[in-house]
């Protein structure tokens, strides 16, 4: 590996990896995710939602396609949703047998939540590693499973031919064994580094939350393996976080406010990894991105509030199970759902014939849950009743 003659990352420099950051500025940005946090927990206890669990499958599949998503691997989303519906003893009628990968990617995030609590150790990662590459191919290329990478250099880069950018270089294969020792060290003292700064209310650092963000950057600094480096650091977090709020159920998704904000992602940690040793920023950018993800998920309650309001005011009404599966498409999508709801929609939807879908449909507009959009000459559409 070609030596770089001055410290241009983050581990080549002398006090790596005492990581520095100013816990009186993180007291904001963590106030405001902790009472999103509580607010977003009570609420969604208070609905059953936490107990749900179609609700905790619906988001454990969010969360699995979202972290293979961000690094452009295309999970089978069918696959995934059958994966965490026989792993959560769920009804599987109508679901595909889920592929190796998708069972894989399903398993490794079950398993960081549920056993939160549990030593992270290397035999854990390699398991990990092992059930995101069960073929022993990352696409086309063969790739060491279930072991550290090898000498080539670990870089991480963008562009080909002559504008190829390399945005980081790991350290070389040699110190990765060595790292990690320490990096599970750190884990297991369950606080931040030596040299987090005291705030100015007594508080020394040692926070949940605080915890997932360093672990994040910390791990794909190391970056271990030769490839899944980003997806296993995600895991990694999701295990802080369950660890941070004692539960494996969260109705909030890091990673699909990663995948949303992928861009941004990939500027913060570039930045990060390229500084000093003091990371408030990355913190600051890291709780407002969990900040998103609870005010999303929040969103999400409200539609689950709202669908079952719209159904106990409907609750004389006789619906067959074609209509209430399209009055529930209509109450998830909500706005989005473009153009209204018509017949050919309805009969696409529910694979009926289109007379059976005006006459579903003329019921549900007699019965008040949906209403005629205004000024559709003969292409009638309806929208659900506000």
């Amino acid at each position: 590996m070609k030596r770089i003659t001055s410290p241009q990352y983050l581990w080549e420099l002398p006090d790596w990896p005492q990581f520095r950051f100013d816990a009186a500025a993180l007291l904001a940005p963590l106030g405001r995710v902790r009472r999103l946090q509580g607010g977003l927990l009570s609420r969604a206890t208070s609905l059953g939602l936490v107990a749900d669990r179609l609700e905790q499958a619906a988001v454990l599949a969010r969360e699995v396609l979202a972290s293979s998503g961000i690094e452009g691997e295309k999970l089978d989303a069918a696959g995934v949703r059958s994966s965490v519906a026989r792993h959560l003893d769920l009804p599987t009628a109508g679901l595909p047998a889920p592929g190796p990968r998708e069972d894989g990617a399903v398993a490794v995030v079950l398993d960081a939540v549920t056993r939160y609590d549990a030593p992270l150790d290397a035999a854990r990662l390699f398991s990990w590693h092992g059930a995101l590459f069960p073929t022993g191919y990352a696409g086309l290329r063969r790739i060491g499973v279930g072991t550290w990478r090898g000498e080539a250099p670990m870089q991480v880069v963008s562009g080909r031919g002559n504008r190829e950018v390399v945005h980081f270089q790991a350290p070389p294969f040699d110190r990765v064994g060595p790292e990690m020792e320490r990096f599970f060290g750190w884990w297991r003292a369950g606080a931040a580094f030596p040299g987090g700064q005291v705030g100015r209310d007594g508080w020394d650092g040692q926070d949940g939350l605080v915890r997932a963000g360093l672990a994040h950057l910390y791990f794909l600094t190391i970056h271990p393996f030769e490839d899944g480096n980003g997806r296993l650091a995600r895991a990694i977090t999701k295990m802080a976080l369950a660890g941070d709020e004692g539960s494996p159920v969260r109705l909030y998704s890091a990673s699909a406010r990663i995948l949303a904000e992928r861009e941004a992602y990939y500027e913060e940690l570039e930045r990060s990894q390229k500084g000093g040793l003091d990371v408030t920023e990355w913190l600051v950018w890291f709780l407002g991105l969990l900040g998103r993800a609870m005010e999303q998920a929040e969103a999400v309650v409200d539609r689950v509030v709202g669908k079952a309001a719209f159904w106990q005011r409907f609750a004389a009404c006789p619906v067959n199970e074609r209509q209430r599966k399209v009055v529930n498409r209509l109450l998830d999508a909500g706005d989005a759902f473009e153009g209204g709801l018509t017949t050919r929609k309805y009969a696409a939807m529910t694979k009926t014939s289109r007379a059976t879908a005006y006459r579903d449909i003329a019921e549900l507009a007699a019965w008040g849950m949906v209403l005629e959009n205004p000024g559709q000459g003969r292409n009638v559409s309806y929208r659900l009743a506000p």
